[in-house]
């Protein structure tokens, strides 16, 4: 909730979440991240009817933090890994809870864990002209909906489709540069 309220421009996050939710049910995120996971279920021949939502919620919670993108940034302009250490101890520990619900899919969070951060580690230098403070506040505020909606998920109020809201952590920026600087 935190992370959310910490936003900018309210309105930014707002249409952010909104374009960026009509764009993942568009494209079928969530049907696909199931599809996927099934199909790695199948191939190893896992027997646990918990693996695929085990491994979206996992995915979901290491990579749309804002420390996954704020280390990561951190890690790729600055060379300094400690905030990457930080939330590597904190998702080791919420992988211990979350596997004793959700069982191994769990574990292969790791593998697009490490193809997230990794990749915006290694083009923080390029990316850097568009990262001002405002667009990196505006993203975590976003990544922070996102976790809310994955609250909500979790304590089982209401199923939402939270990975069909990806790509507003991508509109967001997009809104940020155009109506927060002026020209």
């Amino acid at each position: 909730m935190q992370m959310a309220l910490k936003v900018d421009n309210i309105l930014l996050l707002i249409f952010s979440i909104l374009i960026g939710g009509a764009l993942g049910e568009w494209l079928k995120l969530h049907d696909r991240f199931i599809q996927l996971g099934d199909a790695i279920k199948n191939r190893i021949s896992v027997g646990n009817e918990k693996f695929t939502e085990g491994l979206i919620t996992a995915f979901l919670l290491f990579c749309v933090g804002s420390l996954t993108i704020v280390g990561a940034l951190e890690e790729g302009l600055n060379n300094d890994p400690s905030l990457i250490y930080t939330k590597s101890m904190l998702d080791g520990f919420s992988s211990i809870v979350l596997a004793s619900a959700y069982g191994i899919g769990v574990l292969f969070a790791a593998i697009p864990l490490l193809l997230f951060q990794s990749s915006i580690t290694l083009s923080a230098e390029s990316l850097q002209p568009f990262l001002s403070q405002t667009v990196i506040d505006q993203m975590s505020a976003t990544g922070g909906v996102i976790i809310l909606g994955l609250g909500i998920n979790l304590l089982e109020i209401k199923s939402l489709r939270i990975t069909n809201m990806l790509p507003a952590l991508f509109i967001v920026i997009i809104l940020t540069l155009l109506f927060s600087n002026p020209l």
